[in-house]
């Protein structure tokens, strides 16, 4: 079936999002030599590979409120035996009978601090190291875009849910006090929730101090999180609105680091198999090139919502490129996004014209969910293009070949058109636990049916620079040298 053939979409598109261009340069500074934070990336080795596709997909599901199907549930039992952590036991409502909130769930100027990040195998997730209270406490967190709380496993977390986690010891901080009748509790999709008690401490990132910000202390924690011995917790990144802090809603570290910055936004550049990084405070021109295209954010429900229009694949059908590398990268011809008056612009892998599909759909950004979940239409218009593709019950999700030639796949927000390397769609072995021996293949581009969006994750973020801007309200979007 040729992609022409979906223009059925048509009917499900909205007016294009207006994506205005500009250069780093265009954003004027918020305070005149303020602080800036950079967080280099590096690979943490400790992260179980085994199954670890549909553990990305559950993941999600259980972040964002939605029922576990089935198949997917089987597959996670029996995960669970061979890694030896609990699973799911039970199912959550499906999506719209609970209310979508938050998913979990400066010292001086001219200040350039650095911490190093650890991803997960496989890039599951990232790590980055935070000190918090007085002596300073390291705790390596996972930095998430899609969330808004910053808890932590602490001496209040009780043993028999501890795994070698290093924990926050509340007692040891000489700057620590409880806040007063606050406690925080969110609920997963799988049922399970973390709760606890709400400190007020001081946190330092990459050298860059806040005095007084909220840790949320955990008492109890789901089992999602109790198997990770590397991760302590979380940093949100998302909106204040969706903080999960009663009676009071508490500022993420961001909302109080804001006024001391140089500029109000940060950046998420992240990579395959090679360190990535977050940025803070500023942007760096030698990590993208061409002009920035800005999507406005709907922050209404606390997420970097946005809208995007279509999608493009090269018109190749099943069965990959004639005459293709054999599954591996053709370096020599990576494509690039760009924007312009047609989006076109970009160099291709694939030697067919790229045929625009237009299915307006609304995404967040979201760098605490690793896969690209997109619209079905899209995800099944994409893997029709893979030969031997298909969904397999058996791990949740769509498969293929690992030597099957993947086309790229560019997104649209509005004019702009951001290209996924086929490369980084190649996301894991499922059959073996190494890519050198496996035979199949999961997707990094797997269907939202049933999510309230769709979710830009890591995979999307190893192919695009990304700007938050915190202030104006908006993403900006770019392709990488």
């Amino acid at each position: 079936m040729k992609l022409a053939a979906l223009a059925f979409a048509a009917s499900l598109v909205a007016a294009a999002p207006r994506v205005p261009q500009g250069h780093s340069a265009d954003i004027l500074p918020r305070k005149v030599g303020g602080t800036r934070i950079q967080l280099p990336q590096v690979h943490n080795d400790n992260f179980q590979q085994h199954g670890k596709g549909p553990r990305a997909l559950a993941k999600v599901y259980e972040k964002y409120h939605v029922e576990l199907p089935g198949d997917l549930l089987a597959v996670l039992e029996q995960l669970s035996k061979d890694l030896t952590f609990s699973p799911p036991v039970k199912r959550a409502p499906a999506y719209g009978s609970r209310r979508l909130g938050a998913p979990f769930k400066n010292e001086t100027d001219d200040d350039l601090g650095e911490v190093v990040a650890h991803p997960q195998l496989f890039d599951v997730e990232y790590l980055s190291p935070v000190q918090i209270g007085t002596p300073p406490q390291t705790l390596m967190l996972n930095f998430d875009t899609g969330s808004s709380d910053l808890w932590v496993f602490s001496t209040d977390t009780p043993a028999k849910q501890q795994n070698g986690q290093t924990l926050y010891r509340v007692e040891e901080s000489s700057t620590a006090y409880r806040l007063d009748n606050h406690t925080w509790s969110i609920t997963y999709g799988d049922g399970s929730h973390s709760s606890g008690h709400v400190y007020v401490d001081t946190i330092s990132i990459g050298g860059v101090t806040v005095p007084k910000q909220a840790i949320q202390a955990a008492t109890s924690v789901s089992s999602s999180f109790t198997g990770d011995a590397a991760s302590s917790g979380l940093l949100g990144l998302a909106f204040d609105s969706i903080n999960q802090v009663r009676p009071t809603k508490q500022k993420t570290f961001i909302s109080n680091v804001l006024d001391s910055l140089e500029m109000p936004v940060f950046t998420v550049n992240l990579k395959k198999a090679e360190p990535g990084n977050y940025n803070i405070g500023f942007i760096d021109p030698t990590e993208y090139r061409g002009p920035l295209s800005f999507v406005d954010v709907d922050s209404a429900e606390g997420f970097w919502k946005f809208q995007a229009s279509g999608f493009s694949i090269p018109d190749n059908r099943r069965g990959g490129r004639p005459g293709g590398n054999n599954g591996k990268p053709n370096n020599n011809n990576r494509p690039s996004g760009s924007s312009g008056p047609s989006g076109s612009g970009s160099s291709s892998s694939n030697s067919t014209t790229p045929i625009f599909v237009p299915v307006a759909h609304t995404a967040i950004a979201d760098t605490g969910t690793t896969l690209l979940m997109l619209p079905a239409a899209i995800a099944q218009a994409y893997y029709l293009q893979v030969a031997d593709a298909r969904q397999d019950p058996s791990v949740g999700g769509w498969v293929f070949p690992c030597d099957a030639d993947l086309p790229d796949l560019a997104l649209h927000v509005g004019r702009y058109r951001a290209v996924v390397p086929g490369e980084l769609i190649r996301f894991a072995p499922v059959d073996t636990d190494d890519f050198a021996t496996a035979r199949v293949c999961y997707g990094g581009v797997q269907s939202a049916s049933g999510l309230p969006f769709a979710i830009y994750g890591d995979v999307f973020f190893k192919a695009v620079f990304t700007v938050f801007d915190v202030e104006r309200k908006r993403l900006g979007f770019a392709p990488k040298p």
